[in-house]
């Protein structure tokens, strides 16, 4: 496909590269702290040479991997997930869970690394990155697992979900700490809907049921995603509770979030959720802009296409929703310290088109790290340093260059933003999607 007929999805810094490569003993400005010792992974669609996809969610997962060790960085390696060569959607609307590409997430539990998407089984990588093939965690596993489980601090498990096609539309997992997949529920939803995220608080799970719709016709043509916005869905964010029990479902202002940042019960019993909110005209101009089919083309072109940090506060009391911004600058990927998922936090981060945001959601204020025009910054990984409070630990973003130049693994100080190091890649890596550090312990 020529540059003049790609999506944007396929061109400038998201274009894919065309080959796995590895090096060795990479260069460092700066100083990488001891600490960071382990790996760290990102996954991102990255079509295959003469194989361009229709939609940015669609291409093969590829996922870039870089190795620390005492204050060196050993290696960068790239490798596509190997998933199963072959179509993943039947005519009947079922789904070939191994066939899915895996392309969206890759995250570490039990003693398993799993590359992720949120339509199919999780598949099992090395170390190294290499393909070790798909887990169904001993065959309980028969849905598809989200790409964005969420690990409980305090018990070690990791709770997550998987949607269908067809009845059951949604359905609620919990892994043991040991990795062992110990209960499944299935949710009841009036049909098939683009559930990227939800959220955990201490005792509850929280969904989000928006007007992003599975669309039949669209996924027989082949047009890339099949989803649209329907403005008949509603919206609605539900509560239940994590011990077993009804959803209660909360009405809240039409919406899309692809990421949720955190949410936590306050001291009155409510559940406060805050995560990157798309209105319906901003949701329209991004999925245009990604392959997904426009709606109204008009509003999709005059829309900023962006999302903005957003705080709903559900209270069981009144049965009612209360929804205000965060901020008006447009920001996605918010990101945490893992140790407060499902309790009261104070800071997240986000990324923006050429910076890293840091807010201070006691303060009501926001930091950012502007990189410049040309460097287009990742999803900032919060890694905890051994001691210290909320914030004490770094920031990882990898780092894609505009002008087709080499990436940067950045590493921030995650306290005030300051840099602390950057890792000189061999070569160009797409912008792509979510990332973890992995330590050696």
């Amino acid at each position: 496909m020529s540059t003049e007929t790609a999506g944007p999805w396929l061109t400038g810094h998201h274009a894919p590269v065309p080959d796995e490569i590895d090096a060795h003993g990479l260069d460092v400005t700066g100083a990488l702290p001891a600490e960071l010792t382990g790996r760290y992974f990102r996954n991102g669609p990255n079509p295959r040479p003469g194989r361009p996809s229709g939609h940015w969610f669609t291409g093969p997962g590829m996922l870039h991997g870089l190795r620390l060790r005492d204050g060196r960085a050993e290696w960068y390696r790239n490798r596509w997930v190997r998933t199963a060569e072959r179509p993943f959607l039947r005519g009947d609307r079922t789904v070939d869970l191994a066939a899915v590409p895996s392309n969206t997430h890759v995250i570490p539990h039990a003693g398993r690394i799993l590359s992720l998407v949120e339509v199919g089984l999780p598949y099992a990588i090395s170390p190294e990155l290499e393909t070790l093939g798909p887990c169904d965690f001993g065959g309980r596993l028969t849905t598809a697992m989200t790409a964005h489980p969420k690990r409980d601090p305090v018990t070690g498990e990791l709770l997550f979900f998987g949607c269908g096609f067809t009845a059951p539309f949604l359905t609620y997992h919990r892994l043991s700490a040991a990795g062992e997949l110990v209960e499944s529920r299935a949710i009841d939803v009036p049909g098939p809907t683009m559930t990227h995220d939800f959220a955990i608080t201490e005792h509850h799970v929280v969904w989000l049921d928006l007007p992003v719709v599975f669309d039949l016709d669209l996924a027989l043509a082949g047009r890339g995603m099949p989803y649209r916005w329907d403005d008949g869905h509603g919206a609605r964010i539900g509560v239940m509770p994590r011990a077993g029990g009804p959803v209660r479902w909360f009405d809240v202002d039409p919406c899309y979030v692809f990421h949720t940042g955190n949410a936590y019960e306050d001291a009155a019993g409510r559940v406060v959720v805050d995560g990157a909110r798309y209105g319906p005209a901003d949701f329209a101009g991004q999925w245009a802009r990604i392959g997904g089919a426009a709606g109204d083309a008009a509003t999709a072109a005059a829309s900023t296409g962006t999302a903005r940090l957003h705080r709903w506060t559900l209270d069981p009391a009144t049965g009612r929703a209360a929804e205000e911004p965060l901020d008006d600058r447009g920001v996605e990927f918010p990101t945490h310290n893992d140790d407060r998922t499902g309790r009261p936090h104070r800071y997240l981060y986000t990324v923006t088109g050429s910076a890293v945001v840091k807010y201070d959601l006691a303060a009501g204020t926001s930091d950012a790290l502007d990189l410049g025009p040309d460097r287009a910054p990742g999803e900032a990984v919060f890694v905890p340093a051994a001691t210290g409070g909320e914030d004490a630990g770094w920031l990882l973003s990898l780092v894609s260059d505009r002008t087709g130049g080499p990436a940067e693994l950045l590493v921030l100080d995650a306290g005030d933003l300051a840099h602390r190091a950057t890792v000189h890649l061999p070569r160009r890596v797409p912008a792509g999607f979510h990332g973890s550090w992995i330590p050696d312990a």
